[in-house]
């Protein structure tokens, strides 16, 4: 469902510049930072990157990108 939004120049500016350097468009970068913020504000004792880490991870399983894992 598309939702119609009025953001700041500003914001639009920074998803601009780091959505290039990511290969994101400015609304996929946008929906990036809110995802990530989401997911911060639902678990405040887990570090940023653990979060970023289990995204890519969920990423990457949804792409078939499965690699066995061999204890021991």
């Amino acid at each position: 469902m598309a939702v119609a939004l009025k953001l700041s120049d500003a914001l639009v500016e920074d998803a601009k510049v780091v959505g290039a350097a990511e290969h994101r468009s400015v609304p996929k970068q946008i929906e990036y930072w809110a995802r990530i913020g989401k997911a911060v504000l639902e678990n405040p004792d887990t570090p940023l990157q653990v979060i970023q880490d289990t995204m890519l991870s969920l990423e990457e399983a949804k792409a078939g990108q499965l690699a066995p894992y061999s204890f021991g």
